[in-house]
């Protein structure tokens, strides 16, 4: 397999993360938090180009420099992370063919390894696609409404979904879109392609590949991108 582009999902406004912006913009070591997740992907080589999914009413992310030797594209995302998607598979050069694989990567995760983009690659290319994620390693409580534990549910099969996530252009944009049709918010692209038949595969990559959603991430992901690669 050849280079893949890579499409990132970035409208969203992350109000968990607290702050004055959305949260893909707020700091990490002097840089907005997207910049060193763009930075990050764009060192891998068969990473080829991006899209970058924005909200209509985004006043950040032209100011942010472009990644260097790579191709970057942007399209106006919509409410949902799928839509977003989406509408970044459709914003994909015409020279990403149906049949070409995809990465799908959240714009929160700037702490992903050049190993595990690469392992996904090659063993989820061999097949219909996957994405990356862990074995559920900790004890898992069921909650009530009152936030007591009621039961303990079976760790045993469950796994925590990260990304990149990477499926054919076609058959994502197929998924996402009979999910919408159906009024069906789905909550990663794996999700979607689940709904049609397909079984992705996962492939276990390093559990310090953090989603930063709160602010006690953001101390955590600064820590990280000192010591990942």
């Amino acid at each position: 397999m050849n280079t893949l582009w890579c499409v990132i999902p970035a409208a969203g406004k992350g109000v968990r993360a607290g702050g004055d912006r959305p949260k893909q913009y707020q700091p990490i070591t002097g840089r907005p938090l997207i910049e060193h997740t763009l930075e990050r992907l764009a060192a891998h080589p068969r990473i080829a180009g991006f899209v970058v999914v924005i909200s209509p009413d985004d006043t950040h992310f032209a100011s942010l420099p472009r990644v260097h030797g790579k191709p970057l594209v942007t399209a106006v995302g919509g409410s949902e992370r799928s839509h977003s998607v989406l509408a970044g598979l459709r914003a994909l050069p015409e020279s990403v063919g149906d049949d070409d694989f995809v990465l799908v990567h959240d714009a929160a995760r700037p702490c992903v390894r050049a190993a595990d983009i690469t392992r996904l690659i090659d063993m989820a290319g061999a097949g219909e696609g996957g994405l990356l994620g862990a074995p559920l390693r900790d004890t898992l409580k069921r909650a009530d409404e009152a936030c007591r534990s009621v039961a303990t549910e079976p760790r045993e099969g469950r796994w925590r979904a990260f990304t990149p996530q990477m499926f054919r252009r076609a058959a994502l944009s197929r998924a996402l879109g009979l999910a919408a049709d159906a009024g069906i918010v789905v909550s990663d692209e794996a999700m979607a392609m689940e709904r049609i038949g397909v079984t992705p595969l996962l492939v276990e990559g390093s559990e310090d590949n953090i989603k930063v959603t709160t602010p006690a991430d953001f101390t955590l992901a600064e820590f990280l991108l000192g010591r990942t690669r």
